[in-house]
Parts: structure tokens; sequence; C-alpha cells
């Protein structure tokens, strides 16, 4: 848990800084132990969008030899989620995927980049606004998955349950 305290910091410094993306990238492999081999990592930061990427590697391969669908599910949910802590601190709130529809477009065979916006507006309208009269809140982000080419892979709708960790309760009911 003290890892994700440092990723606010991180990711604001890794906006300008190729040093600290790096850094922030080595830190989400381990934070991320599942999605190390596959090659994930950031591609950009920015305020309120984030990028990230996927290799045309072997691990991420389907039978016939193009990214598989899980590979390019995983990097949309990696790209929503960070785009959420980038905005929401990870000491504070638990965020959890409740939910993934993905609307597969064309078949990747090169490095995937996937794209993933959260406005202010967006964020203190659904998310914090709401929090504030409920102990959680289900958010829905949209990301695009796109090739380095331009077309279209995958559009993927997340849910997340965001909740402030003072109201979660690990106990069974």
């Amino acid at each position: 848990m003290k890892a994700f305290a440092l990723l606010p910091g991180l990711l604001l410094k890794a906006r300008t800084s190729p040093f600290y993306l790096w850094l922030l990238n080595l830190l989400l492999g381990r934070l991320v132990p599942f999605n190390r081999p596959h090659g994930f990592a950031i591609e950009h930061i920015e305020a309120d969008r984030i990028v990230t990427r996927a290799q045309n590697r072997r691990i991420n391969h389907n039978h016939i030899r193009g990214i598989h669908a899980c590979a390019i599910a995983t990097l949309a949910e990696f790209s929503s989620g960070l785009v959420l802590l980038s905005r929401l601190d990870p000491t504070r709130y638990r965020l959890i995927m409740a939910r993934i529809e993905i609307d597969y477009l064309f078949q990747a065979r090169q490095e995937i980049l996937a794209t993933t916006i959260l406005d202010d507006t967006q964020l203190q309208q659904q998310v914090l606004e709401p929090l504030k009269n409920a102990d959680a809140v289900s958010f829905t982000q949209e990301t695009l998955v796109e090739d380095r080419q331009g077309h279209s892979v995958a559009k993927a709708h997340i849910t997340w349950q965001v909740k402030l960790w003072t109201k979660v309760n690990t106990q069974p009911a």
C-alpha cells in the first residue's frame, strides 16, 4: 500500500520528465505484476489524459499472431485505472473494476495504444459529488485502443467502483 502513496507525485512528475516516466513504469511493473510480462507501459501523461501501450510481442499474441483480445482488454483497464489514480489519491480512494465491455473493431498486428480522458467536470459530477452522499460510486469510463497507424482496434467501457478506504468493509456481511 505504501508504494501506491507514491503514485500521485510520480504521475505528476512523469508528465514533464522522461526519467520520472521511466521510474513510474518501473514501479507499476512491481505494483501490477500481472502486467509486467506483457510489457504494458505509460506512453504519455497529461493532466486529464493518459496513453498506455502494449508491444506486439509473442506473449501478447493470439493463435493467429495478432494481439490477443485479453491483452487489449487489460491494456484498456490499465489506462482507465491509471487516469483515475492520477486524479484520486490512492491512499484515500479504493478502485475496483466492476465491469468491462469491449467492442473489437480491427485486428491488431502491431503495437497498440490505449487512450483514456477524464476531465474535471466529469470527475466532479460523476465521482466526487456523488461520494459525498454514498458509500460507493459506480463510474463508467471510455478507453479507445488504436494501433500505431491509427486504426481503431477497440472501444472499451470500464466501470469502476470508487469508495473511500474508510468505507471499505472486508468482513463478510
